[in-house]
């Protein structure tokens, strides 16, 4: 019985997009000054789909490179490959760029341990008396801010709520028949009239949606100086007498 033996490799880790594709560079001999895009991507995703199946986690920086090289590459197919040109350029100049900064680390490397630092024991003599100066304003500010840091937690007392509670909340059924009576008590109205005695913002938004309201269902006419009547065609479907004040 013959015993087939698994064929195993190593990935290197890559430092970033741009350590990769100058590995692959490097590996394939290609000419890092005039980069053939589309062997170098297909290259590339091959990488990213072994990293893939390693269980090795591929951050969005390589997606990214490989979204950068599909774009050069379908630039390239274009009839004017001038922005394809360039961007090769650009990419050329940064793995260059970054080729020289990996010479000069592994040089600094050779020189320098960045893996640890050793100093003697120092005593530090330490003076508690505080020796800075400030204004008397500067003073009652912090401590004015101090105490407003403590009432922060306390609950909110009831005068803060007075306001929203204490407010009438007029209806827009209220309203309309407030808007259907003043018509009708003086046949021709002028639509600014009806806010003049407002005593609130509520009552104002209520009397607004109102007046929508009655032109929505055409019960009431509106010209264009603003003159508001009664559509006698939609007739009283209302209850209130004519009489009564609004």
């Amino acid at each position: 019985m013959e015993r087939t033996e698994k064929i195993s490799y190593k990935l290197e880790v890559f430092e970033g997009p741009l350590d990769l594709l100058l590995f692959l560079i490097s590996k394939n001999k290609l000419n890092i000054y005039d980069i053939p895009v589309a062997e170098l991507l297909e290259q590339y995703m091959a990488h990213i789909d072994m990293m893939r199946l390693e269980n090795m986690d591929v951050s969005s920086e390589f997606l990214t490179m490989a979204s950068r090289l599909v774009y050069i590459k379908t630039a390239m197919l274009m009839p004017r490959k001038e922005e394809a040109e360039e961007l090769k350029k650009e990419l050329s100049g940064e793995l260059i760029e970054y080729q020289l900064c990996k010479r000069m680390a592994r040089k600094l490397a050779e020189k320098v341990s960045f893996d640890g630092f050793t100093r003697p024991e120092m005593k530090i003599s330490h003076d508690p008396t505080y020796t800075r100066s400030h204004e008397a304003a500067e003073l009652v500010k912090a401590y004015v801010n101090a105490i407003g840091r403590g009432l922060r937690k306390k609950p909110p007392s009831k005068e803060n709520f007075r306001a929203i509670v204490g407010k009438k909340i007029v209806s827009v059924t209220e309203r309309i028949g407030y808007v259907l009576k003043s018509i009708y008590r003086s046949k021709r109205l002028k639509f600014n009239t009806l806010f003049e005695k407002a005593d609130s913002r509520s009552e104002l938004i209520a009397t607004f949606l109102a007046v929508l309201d009655l032109i929505r269902s055409r019960k009431v006419n509106i010209d264009d100086n603003n003159i508001m009547t009664i559509n006698e065609s939609g007739g009283r479907n209302w209850n209130q007498s004519d009489s009564e004040q609004p």
